[in-house]
């Protein structure tokens, strides 16, 4: 029993939160899943459909367009209908979307069905998040809940690699679409059979449109210029024009946030350093990660010469190490130790298996490089991921539960983003340069040019994982300077949490169940 909570808050939580927590972290996997499994059945689904070369990358553009810029709606629209009916809703809307996709004939269904998925996975992302916030309140068990969800959302993209391998190459890609339907099917049913939101977390202030309009085309302007910055190159005036308009709206959000009665996204949610120090560090961490997948796969699929499937399994060891980590690591030691002594030498611990894969070479081994890599990684990753998860919610009103929630799902999304566009730029003008230096060799053709060739991809890889390490580097840094807060449940430190309560005890602002 958790120290910190009041007499009778305790006796009186849900007693169906565990099985709640089955259907949440079902949801969550789905949405995870769906982020990475139509990158391996995209040439399948190009081919059939006919989508053109130039608007291939619209079928993932699509998605992270309208998942990241609606995050921040999403998040307000759950805090004001009830995360139990946004829940229930997104899922139910994803599967939708989802049929759509799968059952699509020509490219504009398929475009239209992404979009309608990143729409309605903004809406069940952060409810999500906020569900586990709102009807955990007991330390022990808010660290376990955390750690299977933190699993789940560091975890679950690599286990879409493998399912999207198994899918395309066994079956057809319109089953990478199809099988989220069982998932949100029992998600929903099971929601709304099990779950049951804490009376008085809703927050019934009007809607800040101005507010809304604002954050979405701003996010949207950021996130389409760094996917654009990746195809067409950082000096396309398009490129720049998407960058400075984002700055722009975004600013504008900022000034309109500070002024209006009932913001979308209080300023206080940031400007808590707890919270501010997981949304930096996490965004900066998921650049990282990003960056990785996109270059460990075409390394293994180009230079090794794996199948998808193959590939797929590679990435296992990557996927233990995140679920000990959050499970076994994070969510034992987070009751015992202070966030920041968890999140800090977790991202030490992945820039360390980050550094390893700087070696890779044309020849390199699996079983001597990259699998011990992979394990340090995900340890590293799945330990930091545990209480970033748990402290994006951190001494947060329950009113603005959902919209907090959304901001950590914004950091990540805008931080793939950014990882996809910015490591892969470097890594491509690495890549040129040693085809530049070595233009001799590469003309020669035969072997002696595909080695070459081969060599210069991985020379770019390697520069862009250079990078992706100091960017671990610098979360650390983050995350051991902003993030002040004590242990849950011991000595508290006094921070400037939303109401002028202890902000290490979160738990303390949650209302009881309503039965």
């Amino acid at each position: 029993m958790s120290k910190t909570a009041p007499p009778g808050l305790l006796q009186q939580a849900d007693p169906s939160r565990w099985k709640a927590l089955v259907f949440i972290a079902l949801a969550q996997l789905m949405v995870v899943l769906d982020a990475t499994i139509v990158n391996i059945a995209l040439p399948s689904a190009q081919q059939d459909l006919g989508i053109s070369d130039g608007n291939r990358q619209w079928v993932i553009t699509a998605y992270a367009l309208a998942f990241g810029g609606l995050l921040l709606f999403g998040g307000r629209i759950a805090d004001k209908w009830g995360r139990k009916r946004a829940f229930v809703i997104g899922l139910i809307g994803f599967a939708a979307a989802s049929a759509l996709g799968g059952a699509a004939t020509g490219e504009a269904t398929m475009l239209g069905a992404r979009a309608l998925q990143g729409a309605f996975g903004a809406l069940l992302a952060p409810a999500a998040l906020s569900l586990l916030a709102v009807m955990f309140t007991d330390a022990k068990e808010r660290a376990k809940a955390f750690g299977i969800y933190g699993a789940i959302a560091g975890g679950g993209g690599a286990v879409g690699l493998i399912l999207g391998g198994v899918l395309t190459e066994y079956l057809n890609w319109r089953w990478t679409f199809f099988v989220n339907i069982p998932f949100a099917v029992v998600a929903a049913v099971g929601a709304y059979l099990v779950i049951r939101e804490p009376a008085g977390t809703r927050n019934r202030a009007p809607l800040d449109i101005p507010g809304v309009v604002l954050s979405t085309l701003g996010l949207v302007a950021l996130v389409y210029g760094f996917t654009r910055a990746e195809a067409e190159g950082w000096s396309d005036p398009v490129t720049i024009g998407l960058f400075i308009a984002s700055a722009v709206l975004l600013a504008a959000f900022v000034v309109t946030e500070s002024l209006v009665r009932s913001p979308l996204l209080p300023l206080r949610v940031l400007l808590e350093r707890n919270r501010g120090g997981v949304y930096l560090s996490l965004g900066l961490a998921v650049i990282a990660m990003f960056g990785l997948f996109l270059f460990l796969t075409y390394y293994l699929q180009v230079v090794q010469g794996y199948s998808p499937v193959k590939t797929g399994f590679a990435f296992l060891p990557m996927i233990a190490g995140m679920i000990t980590g959050s499970t076994q690591i994070g969510a034992r030691l987070m009751t015992r130790v202070p966030p920041r002594l968890l999140m800090g030498p977790g991202f030490l611990t992945a820039a360390a298996g980050m550094l390893m894969l700087t070696q890779l070479e044309v020849g390199s081994s699996y079983p001597a490089l990259i699998l011990p890599a992979q394990l340090l990684l995900g340890l590293g990753m799945g330990t930091a991921f545990m209480p970033a998860m748990s402290l994006s919610t951190h001494g947060v009103n329950p009113a603005d539960a959902g919209v907090a929630s959304a901001m950590v799902n914004t950091s990540q999304q805008v931080g793939g983003a950014i990882g996809t566009a910015l490591l892969n730029t470097i890594a491509a003008s690495a890549t040129t340069a040693y085809l530049t230096s070595h233009a001799t060799e590469a003309a020669a053709g035969g072997a002696a040019g595909r080695l070459v060739q081969a060599q210069a991809m991985v020379e770019g890889y390697t520069a862009a994982i250079w990078w992706a390490v100091g960017i671990l580097v610098a979360s650390a840094a983050i995350a051991l300077t902003l993030i002040n807060t004590g242990r849950p449940g011991g000595p508290t430190t006094k921070t400037g949490s939303d109401s002028g309560s202890v902000a290490d005890e979160p738990e303390l602002k949650i209302p009881v169940i309503a039965h």
